[in-house]
């Protein structure tokens, strides 16, 4: 009898610590840690762990403390599935991530069938949420609304200029750059040049000169800040004079380092900058404490975490499809960003997109600066 009491109470302790091991809420971040793109993987990283660690020191969620589970995409959609899959197995509930649109939308249709929410910091591709699943949201902006404001710009400032659409053949990247195309020729301009380049190339002379040849003056370009610098910097050593433009694929202070000088004046179209606002200051301070500088998708990815908290509290449950419920019913929820309300598809109801200019700061290094 005493040693069947023994037992018992040992098989309860057995399952308490279980359960307290059990507790956790796994959150998942799916980026690209490494590879061409592994600059917006570390501001992901590092917006996911400050904000678990933020999360957490306040009680964390529902009474489970979070824990993030790192998963490297490469920017490659087969791994992405790879990482979506080992989440899967993993037990993790809540993914943030991923960072590429052509990412994004392959790994969520896994999420969906094993009952996983996915609320991404940057994938602007509309596809994403335009597929009636349940679980897919983001913090950022969309394409097409992105597309809008770059287009309409170039119609406004360049009306008479020869404009070269170019892109990197991804869902992101065709899908911003048709987007621009479309808004600008509904203003009446149409582009004297429309290229798609492969992710990964380095020589862009053919293009450059094809560029010349045309006569063009404005280039678009749809992709990653990656082979953007370079054929901004090889077009100013074969003498192409013109002004360069894209979107928020490019917003990482690397560009400077690729293009060199030729960033110079180069126009860029992102969200208004969240770390302009007075309320995040101590966010800040905590990054720049250990030497890093929030910018891009830090504070978007901070906010994707603090928007899953906030829908779990609402809901009343760390389930994931009544989170879901929850953050497209409860909102709007205060965030680094600012306050977030979501839509039934999952996009943001406040889409605002500004224009920056590349150019020197006060400590002589180029970055981007939002236009007044």
């Amino acid at each position: 009898m005493k040693k069947s009491l023994l037992s018992g109470v040992a098989f309860a302790t057995m399952v308490a610590f279980s359960g307290n091991a059990w507790a956790d809420m796994l959150i998942g971040l799916g980026g690209p840690l490494t590879g061409p793109n592994a600059a917006f993987g570390l501001q992901m990283q590092k917006g996911a762990e400050q904000a678990a660690a933020d999360l957490n020191a306040a009680g964390g969620v529902n009474g489970e403390q979070i824990k993030v589970v790192l998963g490297d995409d490469v920017s490659d959609p087969k791994q992405g599935v790879s990482v979506a899959n080992k989440f899967v197995a993993d037990g993790v509930k809540f993914v943030v991530g991923h960072f590429n649109s052509g990412v994004s939308i392959p790994a969520s249709e896994i999420y969906a069938e094993n009952g996983m929410l996915q609320i991404s910091p940057a994938s602007t591709n509309q596809t994403y949420t335009e597929r009636g699943l349940w679980n897919t949201f983001r913090t950022c902006g969309r394409d097409d609304q992105q597309g809008a404001v770059a287009g309409s710009f170039i119609a406004a400032n360049f009306k008479d200029a020869n404009v070269a659409i170019v892109h990197d053949k991804t869902p992101y990247g065709q899908g911003l750059a048709d987007e621009t195309k479309k808004a600008m020729n509904k203003a009446g301009i149409t582009e004297a040049l429309y290229e798609g380049v492969t992710p990964g190339e380095k020589d862009f002379s053919a293009l450059i000169a094809k560029m010349r040849q045309a006569g063009v003056s404005v280039v678009y370009w749809g992709g990653m800040h990656t082979e953007f610098g370079l054929i901004e910097r090889q077009a100013a050593d074969q003498g192409l004079k013109a002004t360069f433009m894209s979107g928020d694929g490019i917003i990482s202070n690397e560009l400077a380092s690729i293009a060199g000088d030729a960033v110079n004046g180069t126009l860029m179209t992102f969200a208004p900058d969240p770390r302009k606002n007075p309320a995040v200051k101590d966010l800040l301070e905590k990054f720049r404490a250990v030497g890093f500088e929030p910018e891009a998708t830090t504070l978007y990815t901070y906010a994707a975490l603090q928007v899953i908290a906030e829908g779990a509290k609402a809901a009343g449950s760390n389930d994931p499809q009544a989170v879901a419920e929850a953050i497209k019913s409860k909102g709007p929820f205060k965030t680094a960003i600012g306050e977030l309300g979501f839509d039934e598809k999952g996009d943001i109801t406040r889409p605002a997109y500004v224009m920056y200019t590349w150019k020197k700061g006060e400590d002589g290094k180029y970055s981007y600066f939002q236009n007044e």
